[in-house]
């Protein structure tokens, strides 16, 4: 068979974030590492990550911007993410696959269906989704959702019955990194948490950073606590942070541009995150987490995590004296290191740092 080529159809913006383009990325570095050439279509709206993915070697196809809504309901109203119709970003994007002539389409996009799936069908030999809703019908010949939980029945009347689901945290998508420091770590069983990171993703539109800067500045902290923030070059609220980590009382160190989240992960004790897809590279590496959720499709994995004991939940809306807010939470931790070992233990039993490979294995068997 010619070269393997790939074409991914996904969007980053200060609506949407860029937990889908992440996760594209990661996937289409490990189909390059095996001969591919991979592709992105995306949409330029405000906050886009074209220049990123050019920067990691992959070809972009940009559409032009349209407006996304940025409205009270913005993060929940997912039709509104595209900024038009199925049917004209589908058209639009079959201009460009009629060029690549792809072997594969993969699409990770909440606002697009079978609608826009059946018009793209003809221009590939296979077509992917990748979801974490589970809310709508998919014309598709392999489908992954690597939420916890999420089993391939979840799908049944949603995917054609020929259509292969990989469904669970056994498929979740991390880069490699995360399984080879997995090998080398085990963790640091009983330690007192000073060392705590805090990553909300790469836009963070509610300053979910500065709010957990704010509930670590009230606790009673250890002589040598330190926190390392990370967050994305494009994030709406990064000089603030940066201002508002220079006045507390401890070390704290704001960073952009990541490219060593798992060896960040090893050496800290405690993270403070969103509870989206950075979730499943937090578990792999057995770091207990205050998990918060920012949106709504952050729900379902924030619950499951928490009824399986590998993590705690925060909200945003609560006030310091409340259970779940950041500072009740952190400050149960900080008292309870016994407990912080086996949310750490749970964590690391759910996601082996594996799951890129059996996504690729199963791609290329699909395909032969």
């Amino acid at each position: 068979m010619s070269k393997l080529r790939v074409v991914f159809r996904a969007d980053a913006s200060l609506t949407i974030g860029s937990g889908h383009i992440m996760r594209c990325l990661t996937l289409a570095d490990a189909l390059v590492a095996r001969g591919a050439e991979c592709t992105f279509i995306c949409r330029e709206h405000p906050g886009h990550l074209v220049e990123h993915i050019r920067a990691k070697g992959h070809g972009v196809r940009a559409l032009a911007n349209r407006k996304e809504s940025s409205g009270e309901n913005a993060h929940s109203n997912y039709a509104a993410w595209l900024g038009t119709s199925q049917e004209e970003d589908a058209r639009a994007c079959v201009q460009w696959i009629k060029g690549l002539n792809p072997h594969w389409v993969v699409v990770d996009h909440y606002a697009m269906n079978s609608e826009w799936h059946r018009i793209i069908r003809p221009y590939t030999k296979v077509l992917m989704a990748i979801d974490d809703l589970c809310d709508r019908e998919y014309d598709v010949d392999l489908l992954l959702d690597q939420n916890l939980g999420r089993t391939e029945s979840d799908y049944l009347g949603l995917v054609a019955l020929d259509c292969n689901v990989l469904a669970g945290t056994r498929y979740a998508l991390l880069r490699p990194e995360f399984a080879e420091w997995r090998r080398g770590y085990s963790g640091s069983p009983g330690r007192m948490v000073k060392k705590v990171l805090i990553t909300m993703g790469g836009m963070d539109p509610y300053n979910a950073t500065g709010a957990s800067l704010k509930a670590l500045s009230s606790l009673e902290t250890p002589r040598d606590f330190r926190v390392t923030v990370v967050m994305g070059e494009n994030a709406q609220w990064l000089e603030q942070v940066r201002g508002q980590a220079a006045s507390l009382p401890w070390s704290v160190e704001v960073r952009t541009g990541v490219r060593n989240m798992a060896e960040l992960m090893a050496n800290h004790d405690l993270a403070i995150g969103a509870a989206g897809s950075t979730s499943w590279e937090r578990c792999c590496m057995g770091l207990p987490t205050v998990m918060v959720v920012l949106a709504d499709n952050q729900s379902y994995i924030a619950e499951g995590l928490a009824a399986a004991g590998a993590a705690v939940i925060a909200r945003l809306d609560s006030t310091d004296e409340e259970r779940h807010s950041i500072r009740s939470q952190v400050q149960t931790l900080l008292e309870h290191p016994e407990t912080v070992e086996k949310i750490r233990h749970r964590a690391a039993g759910l996601v082996d740092g594996e799951g890129t490979d059996r996504v690729v294995h199963e791609m290329l068997r699909v395909l032969s």
